[in-house]
């Protein structure tokens, strides 16, 4: 039997959309990214993922959780 690694994900379990910005007040992600991350290979999820820290700041007041967000970013990231 062999076992796959996880996908590695911004996901806090959040799931609030913000309808301003678009994207989910805890990642980030928009979602079209979210429906299809299980799609993306490595670099492609990575590439979303070094984008979701600007779009995060960008929610201000409005994302759920700040620094969890960004923490689990950069744990994703691997930093």
């Amino acid at each position: 039997m062999s076992y796959s690694k996880p996908i590695k994900s911004p996901c806090l379990r959040v799931c609030a959309v913000d309808g301003r910005a678009n994207v989910c007040r805890g990642c980030g992600r928009s979602l079209k990214e979210i429906a299809g991350w299980g799609g993306l290979n490595d670099d492609e999820r990575d590439a979303v993922l070094r984008e979701l820290p600007a779009r995060i700041d960008a929610l201000g007041e409005r994302a759920s959780a700040r620094e969890e967000a960004l923490a689990k970013i950069r744990e994703a990231l691997g930093e």
